[in-house]
């Protein structure tokens, strides 16, 4: 399974981003964000069809996740950025039919390299 994340750069506090993230199959997809000095952190999950869907409390109402299985990509839509938020941002996938979203790095078996958030304030 190949991830390619993008959508990543600059926005001032408040603003939005979609980032994007092309994967070679269905699977469980995940968000996850580490910023520096700090631990990785989940940020959003999807299952398989769509049906299932996990977030943060921290990005909860928010971000929104989701997928286009016909496009093989899954999209990070984040609104009122805050500058805690900047990060990079990692997505990760699962091969394999589940109708759970993954909250763990744990669960995720490959992993893309990235694309970076800065929210300025």
């Amino acid at each position: 399974v190949q991830l390619q994340a993008s959508g990543g750069g600059l926005v001032q506090a408040g603003g939005s981003l979609r980032l994007s993230c092309a994967t070679s199959s269905s699977s469980v997809m995940g968000w996850f964000r580490q910023a520096p000095g700090k631990e990785r952190e989940f940020v959003a999950a999807i299952s398989g069809s769509g049906g299932s869907v996990s977030y943060a409390d921290s990005v909860k109402g928010r971000f929104t996740i989701s997928r286009d299985n016909a496009k093989n990509t899954v999209y990070l839509q984040m609104n009122s950025l805050k500058s805690e938020d900047t990060a990079k941002y990692y997505c990760a996938a699962t091969p394999g039919y589940s109708n759970r979203a993954y909250r763990t790095p744990q669960e995720y078996e490959f992993w893309g390299q990235g694309t970076l958030v800065t929210v300025s304030s």
